[in-house]
């Protein structure tokens, strides 16, 4: 019994000790909102203004298959924070803009890109703007 005592006072002051040292956090993180992207997420507005990291750091702009998208004329195209942000019209005239990881496209290219669900009102830090709608996107095909 004396054993057993013991080896749990021994486990709980090694639990104790480990707990020690743990970062201090401002705010227990928040779910993204609308027109936000996820904490840590680069470009995008932080929840409680938290600097992060980019996870997508190194990743490079997947090519899509012909056939596989939406087609769409590049009307502006800049390029910051690692991603290509690319305004383009589509095949009925109406714009859009597109986030991808960083890539080399111009104004007057054909393009094929991946339909996903676009984010309302994202905020970028690096290019000081509001988008009011925009599709983030694993990558792009242009046509020749």
């Amino acid at each position: 019994m004396k054993k057993t005592a013991l080896v749990l006072l021994v486990i709980a002051a090694l639990a104790l000790a480990g707990c020690k040292d743990k970062p201090k956090t401002e705010a227990p993180a928040e779910a993204p909102q609308q027109g936000q992207m996820p904490p840590n997420h680069p470009g995008g507005q932080m929840p409680a203004g938290q600097p992060g990291g980019d996870p997508h750091a190194g990743m490079k702009a997947q090519e899509i298959p012909a056939g596989a998208g939406k087609k769409a004329k590049v009307t502006q195209t800049m390029n910051s924070g690692g991603y290509t942000y690319v305004e383009a019209a589509d095949e009925k005239g109406q714009k859009l803009w597109l986030a991808l990881p960083e890539i080399k496209v111009a104004v007057g290219d054909s393009i094929e890109y991946p339909e996903t669900p676009p984010l309302s009102n994202f905020q970028s830090k690096t290019l000081k703007r509001t988008f009011e709608k925009i599709s983030f996107i694993p990558g792009i095909r242009i046509v020749k």
